[in-house]
């Protein structure tokens, strides 16, 4: 696959004017992608809003790489040219920008970065009257330029391109789901915990961002923020799990590469997770 020539200069300088307009972190980082891109994805977009503040607002990896996820999925599904290819380069440009990401915030969740629970109204009064969330507005602001740098780095990256079998847990959910073969790689990248990392389950954030596209495609202008269908997919998976939602815990594995999370799916690993996840 030979590189794509982006023409970006010196990246997006508006991040956090967009995070004002679009509401949620998750939602500001699919449009900037997408619009450095050329290709808005409006519908798409607004379904995002749900991984925001951690998947539903649990405090897990922060809806910003959520959503630059969905992104550079959906440009390697336009990019590749089957999709083997397009789930390996999804999941190492999510990689890519996890690595960018954890640079400048050393972590990659939410309730590290703003100190906040935000299922609990107190916590979330005292996140908004400290000025805790002018910090999220900043990295905005200076992580846009480099979340773009990070994500073309991904895609263009010819030696992560494989032609062996690929498969992402996240896909199979979509897949499951009645999913488009474009929204089946928008989510690849989210396998093994988002970008491999073992965090909180990326089946179970492609799961949410698939109802909360069901959601969207019902209601034509609202957030999906708070829509049952994605709540009740988020209790469905606490049920089935135990309570647990990292992939580590779940699995009790560490994936260091793409084919071994393949082997993982192809032996029916998770198996009965994503048919869960599927049905809820």
């Amino acid at each position: 696959m030979s590189p794509v020539v982006y023409d970006i200069k010196n990246g997006p300088k508006d991040g956090r004017k967009v995070f004002r307009k679009m509401g949620t972190c998750s939602r500001t980082f699919f449009y900037i992608l997408n619009r450095e891109f050329g290709h808005l994805k409006e519908r798409e977009e607004r379904a995002s809003d749900s991984l925001a503040g951690g998947i539903l607002q649990q405090g897990h990896q922060c809806g910003m790489l959520w959503g630059a996820s969905l992104a550079v999925g959906a440009e390697a599904y336009r990019q590749c040219k089957n999709q083997n290819q397009a789930i390996a380069v999804a999941v190492n440009a999510t990689q890519k920008l996890m690595e960018s990401f954890t640079a400048r915030e050393h972590t990659i969740n939410c309730r590290d970065i703003t100190h906040c629970d935000f299922t609990s109204t107190w916590s979330m009064a005292k996140y908004l009257f400290s000025g805790n969330f002018l910090h999220c507005f900043k990295l905005a602001d200076d992580w846009a330029p480099e979340a773009v740098k990070a994500a073309i780095d991904g895609l263009n990256n010819k030696e992560n391109v494989s032609t062996m079998k690929c498969l992402s847990c996240a896909t199979e959910v979509v897949k499951k789901m009645g999913g488009s073969k474009e929204e089946m790689i928008m989510v690849a990248g989210f396998a093994g915990g988002l970008g491999l990392r073992g965090a909180a389950c990326g089946a179970l954030g492609a799961a949410v961002w698939m109802k909360s596209l069901e959601f969207c495609r019902e209601e034509v202008k609202k957030s999906a923020m708070k829509n049952p269908y994605a709540k009740k997919t988020l209790d469905t998976f606490y049920r089935a799990t135990n309570s647990k939602i990292l992939c580590s815990e779940i699995t009790e594995k560490h994936f260091p590469n793409l084919k071994d999370h393949t082997d993982f799916i192809k032996t029916k690993g998770c198996d009965s997770l994503i048919e869960t996840l599927a049905k809820a």
